[in-house]
């Protein structure tokens, strides 16, 4: 391993709050080499409904070595504790599959239960973090509601332990497109030596590792700054949604999802934002919601941005149906 990976997964490590970490070039490699070791052992998956498809992908292919996959309501640790005890007389490890936080109903996962019935019965939290990495972090408050040091759900909840493994995409919070999986020592080791996609396809490039040494410095001297800047422009973009006659999920989470529009398909919204030079993301059905429309935030952006994109959504929403002319081939998922 390259001395300049082995320092940005270290620092990653620190800084999501685990032992140790390895790294990919996406988090699809990660889920399918997690997954896909799994044949033979013990263990039975528990899967929150909203999870992200890539940790399904890698979850289908556990299912198909033979591994038993149970699905329990998205945010709902009740209903995974009964499915456990079901479960329990069986004897096999439960693995606890959920997002840190979903961008489709922008509430974050109940973590702390989830990593409870993990504990209780036995088993393990697997944790797709790509949304939260970069963006929350230690002691959120109300002067800075994402808390501090954009370690992720993790640090957000103040959760720590042998039996979490954290898969996250830095392409998200960092702009950097690769991936890491962190937790203990001995599942790092675990993974390293039994990695297929490491043997089989290349590491993360020499480049993207020099551009990820520069995102976490950046977020050691800036971090909090940027933050502070990205918390006040979502309150001025829901201000600006609330006043033209809008709603939308994810509190100051930067990720808005726009409440539905009468009359008004969300593909349709798509199209007509694109061709007002408006970029949304079109999510497709997930965790109990129909189709919709979200704008990303980020510290780049200006309030000019932001006026501009409200004013292209009141024209959009206003403007009369022209048919359905979607631009499927354009559109981008979450």
């Amino acid at each position: 391993m390259p001395a300049a990976a082995r320092t940005v997964a270290q620092t990653l490590a620190a800084l999501i709050g685990c032992e140790r970490a390895t790294l990919a070039p996406s988090t699809l490699h990660l889920f399918w080499d997690w997954f896909g070791m799994l044949a033979g052992d013990a263990a039975a998956i528990y899967l929150d409904a909203g999870v992200y498809p890539i940790a399904r992908w890698g979850v289908e292919r556990a299912a198909a070595r033979g591994v038993p996959v149970r699905n329990f309501p998205h945010h709902d640790a009740e209903a995974l504790r009964r499915q456990l005890q079901l479960g329990a007389p069986h004897r096999l490890r439960p693995l606890i599959v959920a997002d840190g936080f979903c961008p489709g109903c922008g509430r974050s996962a109940p973590l702390p239960a989830y990593l409870k019935c993990a504990r209780d019965f036995g088993g393990q939290l697997i944790l797709d973090d790509t949304q939260a990495l970069g963006i929350l972090g230690q002691s959120p408050s109300p002067e800075k509601p994402y808390g501090q040091g954009g370690g992720g759900s993790l640090r957000w909840h103040n959760l720590s332990g042998p039996n979490i493994l954290v898969i996250s995409s830095l392409a998200k919070g960092f702009g950097v497109p690769m991936a890491v999986l962190a937790g203990s020592h001995a599942m790092i080791r675990q993974f390293e030596a039994r990695s297929e996609t490491r043997m089989h396809c290349s590491p993360p490039a020499m480049a993207m590792l020099r551009v990820a040494e520069h995102a976490l410095a950046e977020n050691d001297d800036s971090g909090e700054r940027l933050r502070g800047r990205l918390t006040q422009l979502v309150r001025y973009f829901r201000d600006r949604l609330a006043n033209a006659g809008f709603s939308a999920t994810g509190g100051l989470f930067p990720v808005q999802a726009l409440a539905p529009a009468p009359n008004l398909a969300a593909a349709a919204l798509y199209e007509r934002l694109w061709q007002r030079g408006v970029r949304t993301v079109l999510h497709r059905r997930r965790c109990g919601h129909g189709a919709r429309v979200s704008f990303l935030l980020s510290s780049r952006h200006n309030r000019e941005d932001l006026d501009r994109a409200v004013d292209a959504l009141v024209a959009a929403a206003g403007e009369k149906s022209r048919g359905n002319q979607t631009r499927n081939k354009y559109a981008a998922y979450i």
